[in-house]
């Protein structure tokens, strides 16, 4: 692999190529800059449901089962995702159906129909998208959490809308979003594969070159503050409570994010997490324990999650609060430390394996952030994070009336959980 090589058209797009020689594959991603928290009340859920859009056709490829034939029929598989901050299309084809694949992502970016009798007929398969969240325990307790950390604010919405945003959206909706986000200045091209700069750039004058710019709107700033009801309960006749434990972290760049990744390895990644020793091994509680970290431009969460029954629930609220608690006390000995380290380090080098992965590593980055760190510089990052640097970070988060709560399952008492997490 060669390192990422990054160029800017005239009209302000941004290029990287990840060459990848020995590859048989080429992936391709285009990257908007718009996700849900760019969203207003009334249109929440409009980035992800553009993101369903854009594949059902263009003049040149006039609906949705031509675009996926086009890139199917040369061997390649085409989705979409969309996040808080951003919208990602991507498609991955064999290395020499690369110019095939720009052109149909392209056609895609620029042209989309958008048409009001796709658009009706879209509405429903998102409302059962979110619909099959809502089915799915886990899933929605982790919506909940979302609005408890982050409470009424577009950082804190669901990135899917509601069903009644979602009923509520018409063509000029769809029409404006693309006229004000998807400009050159707000996106990024990503290629990893077996392909050039040279290749790339060549192909992406063609296709981008002539697409008029114009200024993006900022996003509105996250406020730092738990939300109105920090505990949310969802009473459900099933046969676990699915819980999420939340509090705000770092944002993207700041300069305690790799301290951080080794805490959260410390406390719940892998088998020999402090969470899994303690919650599953030791007490018995919950078949799954694990935690998590999300970064956005200027704020951030950290999250855990189990599953435990009704008369474990206040006993594992209990004792992952502890966890939390002996961090700021109980730093990681040699041994834990190494191997949080070496798990993160190894961890991060497994996730690249393909041309896809690199694509949108770069991608991401590169967009967020104006940046791509080089990997080996990562690596060097994660390995130099000590034991009290780890302490440090710990006791800048955890503190008491920190964290929120979600709970999908047969019951739970708001104000005993918020008593618990609110002890020190």
């Amino acid at each position: 692999m060669i390192d990422p090589q990054t160029s800017t058209l005239a009209n302000g797009l941004r290029v990287v190529t990840t060459p990848v020689p020995t590859a048989q594959s080429v992936s391709v991603n285009i990257f908007v800059g718009i996700g849900s928290r760019g969203e207003d009340r009334r249109t929440n859920g409009l980035s992800h449901y553009m993101e369903h859009m854009l594949f059902k056709g263009t003049p040149r490829r006039p609906d949705a089962i031509v675009v996926a034939e086009t890139i199917e029929g040369a061997g390649g598989v085409l989705n979409a995702y969309t996040s808080k901050e951003l919208t990602c299309y991507w498609n991955q084809v064999p290395f020499d159906r690369l110019a095939l694949a720009m052109d149909v992502l392209a056609d895609m970016y620029r042209n989309a129909k958008l048409e009001q009798e796709e658009i009706d007929r879209e509405r429903t398969v998102v409302q059962q998208e979110i619909r099959r969240a809502f089915d799915q325990p886990g899933a929605w307790a982790s919506e909940l959490l979302s609005r408890a950390v982050f409470g009424d604010q577009p950082i804190g919405w669901p990135i899917a809308g509601t069903l009644e945003t979602i009923e509520a959206m018409q063509r000029d909706d769809f029409v404006r979003h693309v006229a004000t986000y998807y400009v050159p200045s707000n996106t990024v091209l990503s290629v990893a594969g077996n392909t050039t700069h040279d290749e790339v750039m060549r192909l992406a004058e063609d296709l981008f070159g002539d697409a008029p710019d114009r200024a993006v709107p900022t996003p509105t700033t996250a406020r730092e503050q738990l939300g109105d009801e920090p505990v949310i309960v969802e009473k459900r006749e099933i046969a676990q409570c699915n819980i999420g434990i939340a509090l705000h972290a770092l944002p993207r760049k700041d300069p305690d994010r790799y301290p951080l990744q080794v805490l959260n390895t410390v406390l719940g990644r892998g088998m020999s997490s402090r969470l899994f020793k303690e919650v599953r091994e030791r007490r018995g509680l919950a078949y799954s324990v694990g935690s998590g970290v999300s970064r956005y431009n200027d704020i951030g969460a950290m999250s855990i999650s189990a599953g435990v029954t009704l008369d474990h629930l206040e006993e594992a609220t209990s004792v992952i609060r502890d966890e939390l608690f002996k961090l700021t006390a109980d730093a990681p000995g040699e041994e834990e430390l190494t191997k949080a380290r070496d798990f993160s380090t190894g961890n991060f080098r497994l996730g690249l394996e393909s041309t896809m992965a690199l694509a949108q590593r770069a991608g991401e980055a590169l967009l967020m952030t104006g940046e791509i760190e080089p990997i080996e510089e990562v690596v060097d990052n994660i390995n130099a994070v000590t034991a009290d640097d780890v302490t440090r970070v710990a006791k800048r988060l955890f503190k008491p009336g920190a964290f929120a709560m979600s709970v999908v399952g047969p019951g739970g008492d708001p104000d005993a959980l918020r008593a618990i997490l609110a002890a020190a």
